[in-house]
């Protein structure tokens, strides 16, 4: 399976050289019109995607953006790294590799997912059509491999160790917005049978099958370089060994030049495995062309 998930990696790679053989590579959209990179690897806010494609490059360009993320509540660390492709300001192809230690739950060990991600955009633009009420669209997938399905998620009572997240995004931007500052609002509606998105495996003893849950992003620009913005995610709660409760962030990202960006995050996540209540910060470095 390892040998596998190089091979794909190798051939997501690939695959942009030769797109960008006949294509410009480089960076002339906006800045922030690719938002930043989520925890699974897809272009929106840290635990959304938005409709948005990932990078930097217009219709003629191929765009990319590389992120590393950790998440630290109060008992369990959560770190997510990888890129993704922006073809034509259509099309995007991503990949993070997830790495969750379990703290005091199991001490010294930790559990790693790979998620490859499949971006299209269907209708509309988010920045130049500001003239309608119509958001932009985009339709996407993540399919979802646990490396160690059999340590933990397995014992907990989870079907499989693999699975596919479907999702439709809207996303639309008011260059005058609230106060007259650009705004920024999302809604994305996710089919899936993850637990903990993935890390404790897919499906489970009391729901087996796909849910279709909402999410949602707000953000403002308080500056050209600086946004602000909140997050909620529902989750399924498939296990009767654990609660699964929603996720929800309060974020600040700060670009201090066009191809970097920080964003700094309070996170809630609620119940994990035998742990409640779990906080805590979310940091979260990209660069995009």
């Amino acid at each position: 399976m390892r040998t596998s998930i190089r091979t794909v990696i190798s051939q997501l790679i690939a695959f942009g050289g030769c797109l960008t053989a006949g294509t410009a590579l480089a960076g002339d959209r906006l800045l922030a019109t690719g938002g930043v990179m989520q925890i699974e690897g897809s272009a929106g806010g840290g635990l959304v995607p938005w409709a948005l494609i990932a990078g930097l490059g217009t219709r003629d360009q191929i765009g990319v953006s590389a992120f590393c993320t950790e998440v630290k509540p109060d008992d369990f660390k959560l770190s997510s790294c990888g890129m993704a492709l922006g073809i034509r300001d259509r099309l995007e192809l991503s990949y993070a590799r997830q790495t969750f230690g379990l703290g005091t739950t199991v001490p010294g060990a930790s559990i790693n997912q790979h998620v490859f991600g499949v971006k299209l955009k269907i209708h509309g633009d988010a920045i130049y059509d500001q003239d309608t009420w119509v958001p932009q669209l985009a339709v996407g997938a993540q399919f979802k491999k646990n490396e160690d399905y059999a340590f933990v998620p397995h014992l907990l009572g989870a079907r499989d160790d693999s699975g596919v997240d479907y999702y439709v995004a809207a996303t639309k931007v008011w260059l005058a917005g609230v106060a007259g500052r650009t705004t920024l609002a999302n809604v994305t509606l996710r089919a899936t049978r993850a637990n903990q998105l993935g890390i404790l495996g897919f499906g489970g003893d009391r729901e087996a099958g796909y849910s279709i849950v909402p999410e949602f992003s707000g953000a403002l620009f308080l500056a050209d370089n600086v946004v602000v913005g909140a997050e909620y995610r529902v989750k399924p709660d498939n296990l009767s060994v654990f609660r699964e409760d929603d996720f929800w962030d309060v974020f600040a990202a700060w670009m201090p030049i066009k191809n970097v960006s920080l964003t700094v995050a309070y996170a809630d996540l609620g119940n994990i495995a035998d742990k409640r209540n779990q906080r805590g910060w979310y940091g979260s470095l990209q660069t995009s062309f």
